[in-house]
C-alpha cells in the first residue's frame, strides 16, 4: 500500500465571524497567505478569498489532472485542458453546488468518446470523490 502525501495549510483568525478577518496560507509555500473574511464569503470580496475559491481551486485543477489521466489512457493525451470550478455557497445551508467547465484540445478522438471520459474523470477525480455529498455538474467542450 502507497504511503499517503498529505497536503496542509494553516489559518489564524482573529475576532468573531461577522467582523473578524483571518490569513491562510499552504505550508507548501506554493503561494503566500491569502486574506479571508466572513464579507467575502458573502460577496464582497475585495482582494480576500474564501474557503469556496479555495476548494474551486482544488477541483478545477484535480480535475484538469484526471482528465488528462483518463485520456491519456485511452490513447488520446490532450495537448490542452482548461478547467474552471464555480462553487456556490448559500450564508445558513453552506456549499449547495460545483459547476466544473472543462475545453481541451485532444487530438484524435471523437466527440462523444471525449464526453464519456470527461464524465469518468468527473467522478474519478480525488476532489469530486471528496465533494459528493453536494451537486457537481460538468459542462465539457471539445476543441
Amino acid at each position: 500500500m502507497p504511503t499517503p502525501t498529505t497536503s496542509s495549510a494553516s489559518t489564524v483568525w482573529l475576532g468573531d465571524l461577522a467582523s473578524g478577518s483571518g490569513r491562510t496560507e499552504p505550508a507548501s509555500g506554493a503561494f503566500g497567505p491569502v486574506d479571508v473574511s466572513w464579507k467575502s464569503r458573502t460577496g464582497e470580496m475585495g482582494g480576500q478569498t474564501t474557503p469556496e475559491e479555495l476548494i474551486a481551486t482544488a477541483h478545477a485543477s484535480c480535475y484538469a489532472m484526471a482528465l488528462s489521466h483518463e485520456l491519456a489512457g485511452k490513447g488520446t493525451p490532450p495537448t490542452r485542458v482548461e478547467t474552471s470550478a464555480a462553487v456556490d455557497f448559500v450564508a445558513g445551508e453552506g456549499i449547495t453546488g460545483i459547476a466544473l467547465t472543462v475545453e481541451a484540445e485532444v487530438p484524435g478522438i471523437s466527440e462523444e468518446d471525449f464526453l464519456a471520459v470527461a464524465e469518468a474523470a468527473k467522478t474519478g477525480c480525488p476532489v469530486s470523490a471528496a465533494l459528493s455529498a453536494v451537486p457537481i455538474t460538468l459542462a465539457a467542450t471539445l476543441r
